[in-house]
């Protein structure tokens, strides 16, 4: 029981960290173009074909 009372805090705390690491990553624009990285992925550039 004393081994509860230790981890739970532990995982909210973790849990809390990662949802601010997601709210910061949101409000820096990390999610705004998600189609666009994928389709970089497919596209040739022209400097590489040498």
């Amino acid at each position: 029981m004393s081994g509860l009372a230790f981890l739970i805090p532990i995982a909210l705390g973790m849990g809390l960290v990662g949802l601010g690491a997601f709210f910061w990553a949101m409000r820096k624009g990390q999610f705004e173009d998600l189609d666009g990285a994928a389709q970089r992925i497919l596209i040739e550039d022209e400097e590489d074909q040498a």
